[in-house]
């Protein structure tokens, strides 16, 4: 690897999981639970390694739309991995917080996010940020909302608005932008994810699946991190 550092906050698009599924001639249910061992893969070696911040997209609110026997797997599944997970990250001194609307999950989901980020919430290791129910758009309007709320109760002038009083009011406040944003698939598009968050950072599209994402092809999406040439708008002497 080069010896340039490893970004501060990776975020990953885990894309792939269905298109996997019917590549094997499986129900779509399999392909996701595919994905959660790659999933706990991925979370485990960005702790060893150092990551400051890892941000999962794992359920967009465009994803209701989906059949509901695959929404009802996902919500399955998300359940079953805060249940059997939530020791070891705990453990390994991992801080889950939960990007987007919880009070829309139902109601056995919620309280397991709910128990996730307070058990963990003063936990210094790995920030898990994990994107369930959210939306990039959604959360630029909630953050305007809560500061026009301050601003209405005169806490706050509209000049005093500045990109970290706005950074303050977004779910990922406190912690670095990001600098990787990683697509499993091949697919090329933001789809709604850390819209503002993703403003500077380096893009990787790796054509595989995300079930089949190993350790050695997020590694070689690191490196390739580390070679790049950031200018974040400047020139380099």
């Amino acid at each position: 690897m080069s010896e340039r550092p490893l970004p501060r906050h990776v975020a990953i698009i885990m894309d792939g999981n269905g298109r996997w599924a019917k590549r094997h001639k499986l129900q779509v249910a399999l392909g996701h639970r595919k994905g959660v061992e790659t999933l706990r893969a991925i979370i485990r070696e960005s702790s060893d390694i150092g990551i400051e911040s890892l941000s999962l997209y794992a359920f967009s609110t465009e994803n209701w739309r989906r059949s509901p026997e695959e929404v009802a797997a996902l919500m399955g599944l998300l359940l079953e991995y805060f249940t059997s997970e939530i020791d070891e990250l705990d453990e390994k001194n991992v801080r889950i917080r939960i990007l987007g609307d919880k009070d829309g999950m139902p109601d056995k989901q919620r309280a397991a996010l709910i128990n996730a980020e307070e058990r963990t919430k003063t936990n210094t290791g790995l920030n898990l940020n994990i994107a369930i129910n959210y939306g990039g758009r959604a959360e630029l309007v909630r953050a305007a909302q809560r500061l026009a709320e301050k601003a209405a109760k005169g806490e706050i002038r509209p000049g005093d608005i500045t990109e970290s009083t706005l950074a303050d009011e977004l779910y990922t406040a406190g912690q670095p932008d990001v600098d990787l944003l990683i697509r499993t698939s091949g697919e090329m598009r933001l789809s709604n994810f850390l819209l503002y968050q993703c403003a500077y950072a380096e893009f990787e599209f790796p054509a595989v699946l995300w079930p089949d994402f190993d350790l050695a092809a997020y590694h070689e999406a690191l490196d390739a991190f580390r070679h790049r040439d950031r200018r974040f708008g400047g020139r380099n002497s």
